[in-house]
């Protein structure tokens, strides 16, 4: 039984979590570049976000539940490559009909890749397992904070045709993953392993719960990733600077990840979800108030609490459910992804019958229910460990 994380196969599952990711967060720079180009409302811009939430949500238990049926390790290298190919191809689409489908098609690569990618972070992680979820999960922050980064840089040097190099990485990944398949192969647990597993018990109220809560954060979440830039913009400011703003919001959140996933393998993993969810609404709050340098850093620190724990979450889900941890995995996600989409159309609705600061600030007050819903969490326990068959370096 591994003590540790074998970091080769966690680096090649993160790699995967980056491309897919960087994919996902392009999208949000792109929009206020569509919303000029096809003279669209608040709410329409924030259709696109739901479009590609939902899409890349509603499917991911069906993912986890062939996963957990029949592994489905194909799953990885399909779905960075369709996430990459989906929203490179809706940066140069004619018309806002085509953009919107093409952003559902990215969202269906981002369903396939993540509950197969989280079931094998879990299975390489060992006993630190909330560490090694948070590794998975930098790569995924990572990834969808040089998306918007270098959709910005491509869009304002090309134009929007620029976007189609968004494939690129999706693409090198996907054909890495390929390449490797047989050595990830390798750290499916065996037979033994998974009928200990199978015989954990499941607590489906305590999981009940838990996405509720991660539903009601990522309202925030999606809220403050598709207007923090049109924000900006209706401060004065330039569309550069509000992806910039996004990007240290999702860079300072990856490196929080790593952090929450220490602290929660040392202390537990409810005390750091609730002190995270505690914290969020009044850095939002100081973002919106402060603005300048200070807002910044309360915009960065609310990536710390809200992307730093979003690999916390994933654990408690596969600890509440062992026996599944791929459909776990893909509620746990799935949920988060969602509901934050729906958020973000409701917010924009909102933008658009009161004024945009209305909305960013129910986006603030909203992770105060998840606060109430926090403290009645169980504490997680650890699910089996599963023990893992030799493997070769093929």
């Amino acid at each position: 039984m591994r003590a540790g994380i074998d970091r080769r196969a966690m680096a090649l599952l993160s790699g995967g979590h980056l491309a897919t990711d960087f994919a996902n967060g392009a999208l949000p720079a792109l929009i206020p570049y569509f919303k000029e180009r096809f003279d669209l409302s608040y709410t329409l811009a924030a259709l696109l976000m739901l479009g590609s939430t939902a899409s890349s949500s509603i499917i991911q238990p069906l993912f986890g539940l062939l996963s957990d049926r029949r592994g489905a390790l194909w799953l990885l290298p399909l779905g960075v490559s369709l996430a990459g190919i989906g929203i490179a191809l809706a940066s140069d689409a004619p018309s806002y009909g085509v953009v919107f489908a093409l952003v559902v098609v990215s969202g269906f690569g981002v369903a396939a890749y993540h509950p197969e990618g989280s079931k094998f972070a879990a299975f390489v992680s060992g006993r630190r397992r909330a560490s090694g979820m948070s590794a998975f999960s930098v790569g995924g922050n990572l990834g969808f904070a040089l998306g918007p980064i270098a959709a910005g840089v491509a869009v304002a040097a090309i134009g929007l045709r620029g976007g189609l190099l968004l494939a690129v990485p999706g693409l090198v990944v996907g054909a890495v993953l390929i390449a490797r398949r047989r050595y990830l192969a390798g750290f499916v647990p065996d037979e033994a392993a998974r009928s200990a597993v199978a015989d954990a018990p499941n607590q489906p109220r305590a999981l009940a719960i838990l996405l509720g809560v991660i539903a009601l954060r990522s309202c925030t979440w999606y809220g403050l990733i598709t207007f923090v830039p049109l924000w900006e913009v209706s401060l004065g400011h330039s569309k550069s600077h509000g992806d910039h703003l996004l990007s240290l919001m999702l860079l300072v959140g990856g490196v929080g990840t790593l952090a929450a996933g220490q602290l929660a393998d040392r202390i537990g993993r409810r005390p750091v979800l609730i002190a995270s969810l505690v914290a969020t609404p009044a850095l939002t709050a100081g973002f919106i108030v402060f603005g300048g340098v200070a807002g910044a850093v309360c915009l960065a620190f609310v990536g710390v609490s809200v992307v730093g724990t979003f690999g916390v979450t994933m654990v408690m889900s596969q600890e509440y459910l062992p026996a599944k941890i791929g459909m776990a995995s893909g509620l746990s996600i799935g949920m988060s992804v969602g509901i934050g989409g729906f958020g973000a159309v409701a917010l924009g609705a909102v933008a658009d019958s009161v004024d945009l600061r209305a909305a960013m600030w129910l986006a603030a007050a909203v992770p105060v229910l998840a606060v109430a819903l926090g403290v009645m969490l169980p504490s997680s326990r650890r699910g089996a460990e599963v023990r893992l068959r030799p493997v070769s370096d093929l």
